[in-house]
């Protein structure tokens, strides 16, 4: 991986227009979709980031044919919903929680055995939610005491499943969706509150039937999924960077392009609006079945907030950014809630508020939240723990400090954007990668 550390430095204003990396939730489904599909998917738009790449390599080595003719462009010759092929070697899910449970639903279903691994960070992350509502649909899954690895049994005889969610997680959802592609009867989710739905409306595109009414979701086995054309549009989680970069800044001007505005992701618009940030959405249009448009922000002084309970799963992750943009408002922002924050590539509200409160911002940690006071960020060091966005946020954060700040392990930012850096200093930032000197 390229990036160790960075250094981001005070900057005077940002301008210009960008483009972010496409969307991360997409780009994995439209890999798994276009895999078990009958024909031959295109995909332009593709995150080239190292958790989607997992899913690419993950369906690779269970016999999918998938060319890279560039860096955004995949073509996928599914084999159908029954032409995997045991892998020979563990999956490796890199740092991708995505992977992780969503080919758990997709693999419960498979004739052969599968285990499933990941780095460091993923071995710590929760995977009783999906162990369980598989379980309850027949499938022999082993968890490392509630923990990756995940060990599936294939050849297990699943059957439908009406599931009420705990808690809304489009990861969970799209686990038990996947396998009741294949679980004969009827598989209902009954959802408690609101989360992403691209599995939703990836289904519909691959000609799929899904039916969608009053917060339930209901697939069955009897269909396959077609070969389709997908252009996926920037992810709103990348571009949420910018978002408050623009709005922190004094000065600022900027619009970032063909960015995915799905409802049930733009909390952090709500969010940032709420706390008197002006964004404009230009040009509103479909990619497919996802709505797009063109973000245009604008310098404005930010007041804090609390912000509402319901929007907390619209912008789950995006927290780390919006903590920033908390840090420079006036007054105080609380957020509770938002407990799976905790569970995340990193506990993100125990390291937002460490780093925030070492650049000499008051903040305070809840179980399920922080309660954060607007002031003015001075340098330092602050530690990403290997969390992509905890250390795009600080990178943010340094354009309004009184002195640099110092990032320290910021590998993990390939995950999702890989070019950030390049990203953020054509709007003229001033963030450079640095050797660790310790």
């Amino acid at each position: 991986m390229a990036l160790l550390n960075l250094l981001s430095k005070p900057v005077k204003s940002i301008q210009g227009t960008i483009t972010v990396p496409g969307d991360k939730s997409i780009s994995h489904r439209s890999i798994i979709f276009g895999s078990i599909a009958q024909g031959t998917t295109v995909v332009d738009g593709f995150l080239d980031g190292e958790d989607c790449l997992a899913t690419l390599k993950a369906f690779q080595n269970m016999g999918v044919s998938i060319e890279r003719p560039n860096n955004q462009q995949v073509i996928i010759h599914g084999v159908g919903k029954h032409g995997l092929k045991r892998p020979n070697t563990i999956i490796d899910c890199g740092n991708s929680g995505t992977s992780i449970r969503l080919l758990a639903g997709l693999l419960a279903a498979q004739s052969f055995d599968t285990e499933l691994t990941g780095d460091e960070s993923l071995l710590k992350r929760p995977m009783l939610r999906i162990s369980k509502p598989l379980g309850e649909m027949g499938a022999e899954i082993v968890t490392n005491d509630g923990k990756p690895p995940i060990k599936i049994k294939g050849g297990a005889s699943l059957q439908g499943i009406d599931y009420l969610m705990p808690e809304a997680s489009a990861q969970v959802k799209s686990c038990i969706l996947l396998a009741g592609l294949y679980a004969p009867g009827e598989t209902k989710i009954r959802e408690s509150g609101v989360s992403r739905n691209h599995t939703e409306l990836m289904l519909k595109t691959f000609s799929y039937p899904v039916e969608l009414k009053d917060n339930i979701i209901v697939v069955n086995n009897q269909s396959e999924c077609r070969g389709t054309e997908i252009k996926v549009p920037g992810d709103i989680s990348s571009a949420a960077f910018f978002l408050v970069a623009g709005s922190i800044i004094p000065g600022s001007d900027l619009i970032i392009s063909n960015v995915g505005v799905n409802p049930t992701r733009t909390g952090i618009l709500t969010i940032l609006q709420k706390m008197g940030a002006d964004i404009t959405l230009l040009n509103q249009r479909y990619c497919g079945e996802e709505p797009v448009a063109d973000l245009r922000v604008c310098y404005a002084p930010l007041k804090g907030i609390t912000i509402p309970s319901d929007l907390v799963p619209l912008a789950i992750d995006e927290f780390p950014i919006i903590f920033i943009a908390a840090a420079c408002a006036q007054g105080e922002t609380r957020v509770q809630g938002a407990e799976e924050l905790r569970h995340k590539e990193s506990d993100r509200i125990g390291a937002m508020v460490e780093g925030l409160t070492n650049l000499g911002i008051e903040a305070i940690s809840f179980t399920d939240g922080a309660l954060i006071k607007g002031g003015i960020i001075q340098g330092g060091h602050v530690d990403s723990r290997g969390d992509h966005r905890i250390a795009m946020s600080f990178a943010i954060a340094g354009a309004v400090a009184q002195q640099g700040i110092h990032i320290k392990n910021c590998a993990n930012v390939a995950t999702s954007f890989p070019n950030f850096v390049t990203t953020a200093n054509k709007l003229q930032m001033n963030i450079e990668d640095i050797k660790d000197n310790d």
